[in-house]
């Protein structure tokens, strides 16, 4: 059985991240994040009890740093840069104990259903919808992603967009391209002097406010939450508001039933005449038809979209009728930006996630921390020390109902129990222990009695 190691910092960890090709300093976060805390040098390794080497897929191209620390640790990676279909994902996944992902692998209930030896799924992005997250909680299957990692890159594209927009770039381009020289000014516009509307103030919209300002635009924004601002950027009461307010307006949001549909006919007739839009955030969002007949009436001057309702598998000549019935009509449209989902693609966020999500798996595998799992309470404990060579950590997930603390601890009240930790969400609850003096048949008989309770949903030691 392979040995699995804790991650530690390394002195080169910054060379993870990708350098300007014109600079010498690497590009700095775009977040600070707990996971990156300090691992105490004399952390002992763990490995898991009654379970073979650790079996580790990884689909859609995971960035390679992403794989090089998880194969450090001893896993058997296997690595595909394309998703599956449904039936093949079966296949893969049914022996697998780690699973990695990006945004077209869909992780459906009937497929995890199959994932008997899964312990957790790795999303490579910001979002999880791919997964059926209740079903995985239910099982006892942890989800973790990269909420923050690439919102420096999606804020950097909006900008880029809104620029482009305003100087009808796109078209300019294409008639360069076919050989036609067509210079104009009428309907071009500096940003400078221009109110920017964002849907969303969360990180990607905070940091875009702050671009946005820098290259003299207002901002206002519109938030389900209050948020104190940034700069002098001014959050206004209504959706409402905000269309009517802005010249350019930009959705970051995430994908909910509230938030389908959220910009549709209404919405555009109560925009600026000429306003333009930009939706980076999920394809759902807007309604493109209404978007189709706003811009062809002209109501919006332009519009990028980096997100669409339905979406290919994978690259190629697929982005047609076939897809979506409108795609011959939106395509069809002057100073129309499209982008195929390429909001956080680009070198430094690709790295950035492939380091954060990686982190967080080997955490979980190794140590049982759920710290910045999405489906599952987050329960985390000091690493255990080489000092403390004849400790054990139990971590024993189960139905969030009542009588379950006192089944377990009258299994582990006989045992020196170091400290513990539970906490619940919804209808499942996590608990870990750390237990001293014990040796390879009492972890057995611990191992044994926990996976015989009731309100079992799963059971790791780790030693």
């Amino acid at each position: 059985m392979s040995t699995a190691r804790d991650i530690r910092p390394r002195q080169d960890d910054a060379s993870l991240l990708a350098t300007s090709p014109n600079a010498s300093f690497n590009s700095p976060s775009s977040h600070s994040s707990a996971f990156n805390r300090t691992v105490p040098v004399n952390a002992k390794p763990l490995k898991p009890f009654a379970t073979e080497d650790i079996k580790v897929l990884l689909l859609e191209n995971v960035n390679q740093t992403g794989r090089e620390i998880l194969s450090q640790q001893g896993y058997q990676v296997e690595f595909l840069k394309s998703s599956l279909p449904e039936d093949q994902l079966i296949e893969k996944i049914r022996d697998v104990h780690v699973i990695g992902i990006r945004s077209k692998t869909k992780l459906t209930a009937r497929v995890l259903k199959e994932a008997k030896n899964l312990i957790v799924i790795g999303c490579f992005c910001i979002g999880t919808n791919q997964v059926d997250l209740q079903y995985a909680a239910d099982q006892g299957i942890a989800v973790f992603n990269s909420p923050f990692s690439n919102s420096r890159s999606v804020a950097e594209l909006v900008i880029g967009e809104m620029v482009m927009l305003a100087r009808q770039l796109g078209d300019r381009s294409s008639e360069m391209h076919a050989g036609t020289w067509n210079k104009v000014s009428n309907g071009c516009w500096e940003i400078r002097g221009k109110t920017l509307g964002i849907i969303g103030y969360g990180h990607i919209g905070a940091q875009l406010s702050v671009l946005a300002e820098a290259m003299g635009m207002s901002v206002i924004y519109y938030d389900v939450l209050n948020i104190m601002s940034l700069g002098t950027a001014r959050q206004v009461e209504t959706l409402d508001d905000l269309l009517a307010g802005a010249d350019f307006i930009t959705c970051h949001v995430p994908e909910l039933p509230e938030t389908k549909g959220m910009i549709g006919q209404k919405q555009f007739e109560k925009m600026k005449k000429g306003s333009y839009l930009i939706n980076a955030s999920r394809g759902t969002v807007v309604d493109i038809p209404a978007l189709i007949d706003a811009m062809r009436s002209g109501k919006v001057a332009g519009a990028a979209l980096d997100v669409y309702p339905n979406e290919p598998a994978g690259n190629g000549d697929y982005f047609n009728n076939d897809l979506n019935s409108w795609g011959a009509d939106l395509r069809s449209l002057k100073n129309l930006i499209l982008t195929p989902h390429i909001g956080g693609s680009t070198e430094e966020a690709q790295k950035a996630i492939g380091v954060e999500v990686a982190q967080a798996l080997v955490r979980y595998a190794n140590e049982g921390s759920t710290l910045g799992a999405v489906n599952l309470p987050e329960v985390v404990l000091r690493s255990l020390t080489m000092d403390e060579s004849d400790h054990a950590r139990v971590i024993y997930i189960h139905k969030n109902i009542p009588g379950v603390l006192r089944k377990v601890n009258e299994i582990i009240g006989d045992h020196n129990v170091d400290k513990q930790m539970t906490d619940s969400r919804g209808d499942v609850a996590y608990l870990m222990a750390d237990i001293s003096n014990v040796d390879a048949a009492t972890i057995k008989e611990l191992y044994t009695s926990l996976e015989s309770l009731p309100s079992r949903i799963m059971t790791r030691v780790l030693y």
